[in-house]
């Protein structure tokens, strides 16, 4: 099979069994096959409709299942990665059918003890299929006219309950201090004492006030995540139509269908809030990898990918956080299909260094801190000047410490997030 012809799917198999075996099944199953034999499965139809196995490739022996079994199924739990073609005339293009065929399936295969997706290569009339961003990074630092350095953003907080009003007035501190991008919390949408309506009344014209004044744009991301498609294109027409520029959307929440209805309609960047993305991945031997579930969304059309960052307030190792950045910033076609990076989950300007170390000394992403901000003990404006600090030292090659001497908001947030005497 042509590889411009088949989609790859890897998987990581563990069985008390033959992974062959079971990958076999898998490619049966997830194509033309069943549990018996069908008379209607000639040699014919699988040459052109079958998934087959193309390569098998050997991996420890798993200690103990990763699927809980009833039936006390003795080890050893021999594991595999294994790649499967599917072929592309089958699957097509729509991104449920992918699902449905080559990713979803493969969970209730019987006689695994434990499978993951670990890999998935699309070939190119597949990616040409979708929008992809329609800003990215290079769209996005057009829309906020930030060059050659990150973007220093922060989240509203509290997370919910403060008024249009209130919202708006730690707005403006943060668009003063020089903030370059704020985003209302993801679990903040259009509720009874803030509606979002109200609430785009209330900050928009702080952030025309301020661009009037000094030429800046202050990208505002505002929450218009819904389950119904027609009220979230609602929601973003309100806000484009004020002189918005950006969305945050829940994916897992709006889904695949809800995403690309909007994208195809969208004026504003689309910033992805993965809430629920743990359920997928959290379990080693179960889900799959960001660089599977990364790819669908950016084919669908996000332009910034939150992916946690160093030290984050959350789970996830910080080896999972730099791989994750590397997926979202690899072309999939081009550079113009890359999501930009946004690094946030409990981030102050102490883990600057690290991240800019270990991200390949980089600075196209979004450095995104929450209480890391509106936490700083001389308030939201000092909290941003502290991070922008961090990183106009870390980009220099200059120790936080060291640039604290000369630098107050950063000696400050030193001593209460980093517990430094400075």
């Amino acid at each position: 099979m042509r590889d411009d012809a088949s989609i790859t799917v890897t998987y990581r198999i563990e069985t008390a069994g033959d992974p062959l075996a079971l990958a076999s099944k898998i490619a049966s199953d997830q194509s033309t096959g069943t549990f018996v034999d069908l008379p209607g499965e000639t040699a014919d139809l699988k040459v052109r409709c079958a998934a087959r196995v193309a390569a098998v490739r050997a991996l420890p022996d798993a200690g103990a299942p990763s699927f809980p079994q009833p039936d006390g199924v003795a080890g050893p739990y021999r594991r595999a990665d294994v790649d499967i073609e599917f072929p592309l005339d089958v699957v097509g293009t729509d991104i449920a059918a992918l699902v449905t065929i080559a990713l979803g399936g493969v969970f209730s295969v019987k006689g695994l003890t434990g499978i993951r997706i670990v890999g998935l290569r699309l070939p190119p009339a597949f990616i040409r299929a979708h929008p992809g961003p329609q800003f990215g990074i290079e769209g996005t630092r057009t829309v906020s006219g930030v060059h050659g350095r990150p973007l220093i953003g922060t989240i509203i907080k509290p997370n919910l309950g403060l008024s249009p009003e209130e919202g708006a007035a730690i707005t403006r501190q943060l668009v003063e201090a020089g903030v370059d991008f704020i985003k209302d919390d993801e679990k903040l949408m259009s509720p009874a004492y803030s509606p979002l309506e109200a609430r785009v009344r209330a900050v928009m014209p702080v952030l025309r006030d301020h661009e009037q004044r000094t030429g800046r744009r202050v990208m505002y991301a505002f929450g218009i995540s819904s389950a119904d498609p027609e009220r979230m294109l609602r929601h973003h027409d309100l806000v484009a139509d004020a002189g918005g520029t950006a969305a945050v959307i829940n994916i897992n929440s709006v889904g695949y269908g809800g995403l690309a209805f909007l994208r195809r309609r969208s004026r504003l960047v689309l910033h992805a809030h993965r809430a629920g993305w743990d359920i997928l991945t959290r379990h080693p031997g179960l889900g799959m990898d960001f660089s599977v579930y990364q790819t669908l969304w950016r084919l669908l059309g996000i332009d910034q990918f939150q992916i946690n960052g160093i030290g984050a307030k959350y789970w996830e190792p910080d080896d999972s956080f730099v791989q994750s950045f590397r997926d979202c910033s690899t072309p999939l076609l081009s550079t113009s299909d890359r999501a930009l990076p946004v690094v946030c989950s409990g981030q102050w300007g102490g883990q600057a260094p690290e991240t800019y170390a270990r991200t390949g000394r980089t600075v196209d992403l979004m450095y995104l801190g929450g209480g890391g901000i509106i936490a700083h003990p001389g308030g939201p404006g000092a909290g941003v000047r502290a991070i922008r600090q961090a990183w106009e030292a870390t980009v220099a090659d200059i120790p936080l410490a060291t640039y604290a001497r000369d630098h107050r908001e950063l000696a400050e947030s030193l001593r209460k997030f980093g517990g430094m005497a400075i």
